[in-house]
């Protein structure tokens, strides 16, 4: 409803016009110029702030002094960190022993020399995933042939190495990186390369010209 301005405006015949102020207009316009923004934060750093605001309102809802949120923002990043590196180094879930895969497949050369010549020809080819698998066959069934082990079709890289260790000892602890070497290319979470290969074929030669500890030796 018109005051009693506009009113008088209206009876003298007058137009009523808002007033304006030439210089609030002009410095709104300005500031629509991009340079002004510039350095305005992107919408990264928006969500990240606004998320943060979020967690200063819960943390000081339950009593966590403002001066304390960062020291609680880096508390979690670190255990997501540390998370991941137990992930990465420990394996998925899908590592538990229940479902580990058996060291030899059904299938494929039969013979210690066999696997070593497959693994050789992997090797050559760079299939470094392959001549890996292959090495390792190849030294447990070089073990079996030598009768220190027994043949067992489902023997898994964790059993044989442990077998394999306690009749060499002094191999035992190569003979565990090896199994884990093994279990990290089945699984696909780490890649092959020539000098995990090379790090097997070596273990293979020692292993072979090793004598075995016999239980209740005193030599």
């Amino acid at each position: 409803m018109p005051n009693w301005g506009e009113w008088a405006a209206l009876a003298g015949g007058v137009p009523v016009t808002e007033e304006r102020d030439p210089a609030r207009d002009a410095a709104r316009i300005e500031q629509l110029d991009p340079a002004y923004h510039h350095h305005d934060p992107s919408v990264p750093e928006r969500i990240w702030d606004w998320i943060g605001e979020q967690l200063d309102k819960a943390l000081g809802s339950v009593g966590v002094p403002a001066s304390g949120i960062s020291t609680v923002l880096l508390f979690v990043l670190v255990l997501v960190v540390l998370a991941g590196l137990l992930w990465w180094r420990l394996g998925a879930p899908r590592r538990a022993a229940g479902r580990a895969v058996a060291l030899f497949g059904s299938g494929g050369p039969a013979g210690a020399d066999e696997h070593r010549a497959a693994a050789a020809g992997h090797a050559a080819a760079g299939r470094w995933t392959e001549a890996v698998r292959e090495q390792l066959r190849a030294l447990i069934r070089g073990l079996e042939e030598r009768t220190l082990l027994d043949v067992r079709p489902g023997r898994t890289a964790d059993e044989a190495a442990a077998e394999a260790g306690r009749v060499l000892p002094e191999h035992a602890e190569a003979l565990r990186r090896a199994a884990r070497t093994f279990d990290d290319v089945v699984y696909g979470e780490h890649t092959a390369d020539a000098g995990a290969y090379q790090a097997l074929l070596d273990l293979d030669r020692a292993v072979t010209a090793s004598r075995p500890t016999l239980a209740g030796s005193t030599s």
